[in-house]
């Protein structure tokens, strides 16, 4: 377990024990021991003794230990066996935390939605103390609109619960290969349900086996060559398995990973050559049916470049391919370098060696630190005091690894509520790589959010604005933007925008990525990292940047750190007109 897990382990706790009705000051102490982790910057591998950090004792500390060593908690799990785990549901209700789930399932017996539902209705939850009638209504609400299934989830979501799926799928010796396919693997943002293609001689064992390894509600239809079933999650989301022999795979998985119109124009291309194409290969002329060991030799046959499943959305990628080498597309061998990570300096889980040394078993050759700045205090963003400690530690680093790698100092400084940065000029003439965000003040109004961006982007030590919109795919639309404004200062400031990686955000989206790349904007594709698990995003990023056909050139991180390096250190454009007080 990493320090993030460990403390939302210690918070889990601390919300068990609401609920349970557990002495106040026993639950203080877990919240206490998770905030101490939190704020202090090293990892759990350098915090020898959780005992020596003001807030832990010795009980809390047991528990830590515990973690550290075996990944799990005994009184996590005597606490589960005692309070029903239905009732953490509630917790995604605004407004309810442990202490008001804890008086509603110990006075009223509520464990769950329905039982939640029922009491509003019947007008038992505005007894209690501190709930009250138009509390009450409020709940009410917010239980129905939770309750209704959306047509289609987050790809953040669906992600997750793909990976737990492939991880059951490897694990049954009967599958050759399989991969995600449909609307997933086209990497679109919001996704009905899932759709997976197997390659096996052994389908009915194969659906046999993965019905033992999957939590499933319900089986809607199973055969030979396909089986069906709704998953026992909270949306009830549908998976269709499609069985096929390892001959096969390569259309199956193209005519089911979509979209309808790229088929529908493949197929039109084969009518041309006097072919069919279906899901089992390529019928010609004579009746012989072709297969292909893989989708590029699909593709090669009709004298087509790859097409990435990205790009498959019946446009006019058909028409690219014959005449336009798609390897100059981004892919992921390209990205040298991820500009956008934090540590346990501010709120991230792992220290700022561990970011490189893993940065490096990525092959990276470079990356940059970019911990929160001082205004962020609820992500313990760095003092000027400790962000030149930092600073040190780097360049302790960088004399360790010689040639062979390189960190930069940076910092993911706040774009404050009127406009400010969030660090004086001096401040950031001490560093390599200033990015500018907005983390607060959402709310304001389209004309002061595009005042505080563009005197960020005016500034000539900032290189790069993060997540450019603020959005949350399926949490917020972000804040109001004039982004045609945005890309055009962009490329007036040769300031870059970010494609933030991280499932919930893909921020900048596709129709504006395209448009950088047409006004020459530089695009940065981080992951915004707070683990080592979360660097594995930038995958996700570059196959996002795909479905805008972004090149290798127009991303910032494909650039070899001399480039870099020049890039960052070459003045910021011509026509700065001032500073930090710039209105």
């Amino acid at each position: 377990m990493n320090k993030k897990e460990v403390c939302r382990v210690l918070e889990l706790i601390a919300t068990y024990m609401e609920i349970k009705g557990e002495n106040p000051f026993k639950i203080a102490a877990f919240r206490k021991a998770s905030a101490a982790l939190e704020n202090d910057h090293r990892s759990l591998m350098q915090i020898e003794d959780p005992t020596t950090l003001p807030g832990i004792g010795k009980g809390t500390a047991n528990v830590i230990k515990e973690l550290i060593t075996t990944g799990e908690s005994t009184l996590v799990k005597e606490l589960q066996a005692e309070i029903p785990e239905s009732l953490l549901t509630l917790l995604k209700i605004p407004g309810l935390g442990g202490k008001k789930i804890g008086k509603l399932y110990q006075q009223l017996g509520i464990t769950d939605l329905n039982s939640l539902r029922k009491a509003c209705i019947e007008k038992r939850v505005q007894t209690l103390e501190g709930f009250g009638e138009k509390t009450q209504e409020k709940i009410l609400q917010a239980v129905e609109a939770y309750s209704q299934k959306p047509e289609r989830l987050p790809i953040a979501y669906m992600i997750r619960l793909a990976e737990t799926i492939e991880n059951a799928l490897r694990e049954i010796p009967e599958i050759e290969c399989a991969s995600r396919a449909g609307s997933l693997r086209r990497v679109n943002e919001w996704i009905k349900d899932l759709d997976f293609v197997i390659a096996t001689e052994m389908p009915e064992n194969t659906a046999v086996e993965i019905k033992k390894r999957l939590d499933i509600r319900e089986v809607t239809g199973e055969g030979s060559t396909k089986m069906s079933v709704i998953l026992n999650d909270e949306y009830g989301v549908s998976v269709d398995f499609r069985f096929v022999t390892r001959n096969a795979f390569a259309t199956t998985l193209h005519h089911f990973t979509g979209s309808k119109e790229h088929n529908v124009e493949m197929r039109r291309l084969a009518k041309e050559r006097g072919e069919k194409i279906s899901e089992y290969g390529v019928e010609r002329p004579d009746g012989t049916l072709l297969t292909f060991p893989t989708e590029e030799a699909f593709f090669q046959h009709f004298g087509l470049a790859f097409i990435p499943p990205e790009m498959r959305e019946g446009k006019d990628e058909i028409d690219v391919a014959k005449v336009e080498e798609t390897s100059e597309w981004i892919d992921l061998s390209a990205v040298k370098a991820d500009l956008h990570m934090h540590t346990t300096w501010s709120d991230g889980a792992y220290t700022i060696e561990e970011m490189a040394e893993a940065a490096m078993r990525k092959g990276y050759d470079y990356i940059v630190i970019t911990d929160h700045s001082q205004s962020l205090v609820v992500a313990g963003g760095l003092s000027e005091k400790r962000l030149k400690e930092q600073r040190e530690e780097i360049e302790r680093l960088n004399a360790k690894y010689g040639d062979s790698f390189k960190i930069f100092a940076g910092v993911e400084m706040d774009i404050l509520p009127d406009g400010r940065l969030d660090y004086s000029d001096d401040v950031l003439d001490e560093l390599d790589f200033v990015i500018a965000a907005i983390h607060s003040a959402f709310s304001q109004s389209e004309e002061k959010i595009m005042s505080r961006l563009t005197q960020a982007l005016r500034h000539p030590r900032v290189r790069l604005i993060a997540h450019p919109t603020g959005r949350i795919i399926g949490g917020r639309p972000g804040y109001a933007i004039n982004i045609e404004k945005l890309i055009d200062l962009a490329s007036e400031t040769n300031t870059a925008l970010e494609l933030n990686a991280n499932p919930n955000r893909l921020d900048l989206a596709v129709k504006w990525l395209s448009r950088c790349q047409e006004k020459g904007v530089r695009i940065a594709i981080n992951t915004d990292a707070h683990s080592l698990e979360m660097l594995e995003d930038m995958a996700l990023g570059v196959a996002y940047a795909r479905r805008a056909r972004i090149r290798k050139t127009s991303v910032l991180n494909t650039m070899t750190r001399d480039e870099f390096e020049a890039w960052i250190s070459a003045p910021k454009y011509e026509g700065f007109l001032g500073g930090n007080d710039v209105v």
